[in-house]
């Protein structure tokens, strides 16, 4: 895997694949705001599929519009397949419909006026060019006949005389992805793409879309808030936040060892930075220092983490052997699954996961003073 920390080279520039810096800039809203600044390296081989995930506003949709050629880079490069489609410095910009680049949007936006068959063929038609190998040189029938393999790909050969208003969200989503397919591109970008489903849909989109993805020979990218469609769809995954890269690795590593708040939360589990020294790590908490007891034994900077699954809750202070014991107060219940997570505030802000059985033999509601146990051997230190 490519170290997202180093700076492309020239040999890198020849390779197959993604090697994109995209560097874009926006102005404030007005004179009280403050303006935004996307500042991301991103890498990837053909046959990858690289997932952005990141919080609302992180800048995930605006790298993609960088990638699609929707919206221009004001520093950086953007390099596929060897070939350079965008660099400021070389006064260098490929036009959108020349990039050999398959979009499939969030809302899909497919010709509403237009058949399934005709939607995947006007992918086909309209993509000409440099990076597409020339205009299509067959005419409409010929489009038409390529769609129509597309369509049986993906398994809405039945519906290829369908309007879009007539196809369920799962169909919808499908012939978006046929006609972004259909025209071969070196470069696939994803929005969102299973945002307007339900959640039984988006099970079996969801499986479909993983299938599509593993046949497909070039550069993938998915953007997503969603951290179970990066982990079940992605090979790698780099998370965005404020603009820039904050950890990027394989679904697994990105799950055990998340270098911030926001992927903590996505993946379930209570994150805090401190100094280790030996099982103990010394975490700095708005009361003070607060010492926490881990499995591992490690020096210097380190994240701690333990799931909330880990945490068991007490209205008296419990004659435990949990290394891990804080006086803490319920500052919110919410249902997550089929488990109420508890957002437990003391000299540690931690979450827990109680059964609904275990809250109300507790009593515990919104203000509930108890006690949170945490076992060491549960708690976990890697590097920082």
């Amino acid at each position: 895997m490519t170290d997202p920390d180093v700076a492309p080279t020239a040999a890198d520039a020849d390779a197959d694949g993604l090697d994109a810096h995209l560097v874009v800039a926006r102005p404030p809203r007005d004179a009280a705001g403050a303006g935004f600044r996307l500042d991301v390296t991103l890498r990837a081989r053909p046959g990858e599929v690289l997932a952005l995930l990141g919080p609302n506003g992180a800048g995930k949709t605006t790298a993609l519009r960088a990638l699609a050629g929707l919206t221009p880079l004001d520093a950086g490069r953007l390099t596929l397949d060897g070939r350079t489609l965008e660099e400021p410095a070389a006064r260098l910009r490929v036009p959108t419909e020349e990039r050999p680049v398959g979009v499939v949007f969030q809302d899909y936006l497919l010709f509403p006026h237009l058949s399934a068959l005709d939607n995947v063929a006007f992918g086909l038609r309209t993509r000409s060019g440099p990076g597409h190998g020339g205009p299509w040189r067959g005419a409409k029938t010929a489009a038409r006949a390529e769609a129509a393999a597309w369509l049986e790909r993906v398994g809405l050969a039945e519906h290829a005389a369908a309007r879009p208003r007539s196809l369920s969200g799962g169909q919808a989503q499908r012939v978006a992805l046929a006609r972004a397919l259909a025209p071969r591109p070196r470069l696939l970008l994803l929005d969102e793409p299973m945002a307007a489903l339900d959640a039984r849909t988006r099970l079996d989109v969801r499986t479909q879309l993983r299938r599509h993805l593993a046949e497909f020979d070039a550069v993938a990218v998915l953007v997503t808030h969603d951290p179970l469609d990066a982990m079940v769809l992605a090979d790698r995954i780099t998370v965005i936040e404020d603009g820039a890269v904050v950890q990027d690795g394989a679904p697994a590593e990105i799950a055990r060892h998340p270098r911030s708040d926001y992927i903590a939360r996505l993946v379930g589990l209570n994150l805090f930075r401190g100094t280790a020294d030996g099982h103990e790590v010394r975490v700095e908490a708005a009361s003070g220092p607060v010492a926490v007891t881990t499995a591992d034994s490690a020096d210097g900077a380190v994240f701690v983490a333990f799931p909330p699954s880990a945490v068991t809750v007490h209205r008296t202070r419990p004659d435990t052997s949990a290394r891990n014991l804080w006086r803490t107060v319920v500052a919110g219940m919410e249902l997550h699954g089929d488990q109420v997570r508890l957002d437990l505030v003391g000299e540690l802000r931690i979450t827990a996961d109680l059964t609904q059985g275990a809250v109300a033999e507790l009593g515990l509601a919104e203000g509930s003073e108890v006690w949170a146990a945490v076992k060491a051997t549960q708690t976990h230190a890697y590097q920082g």
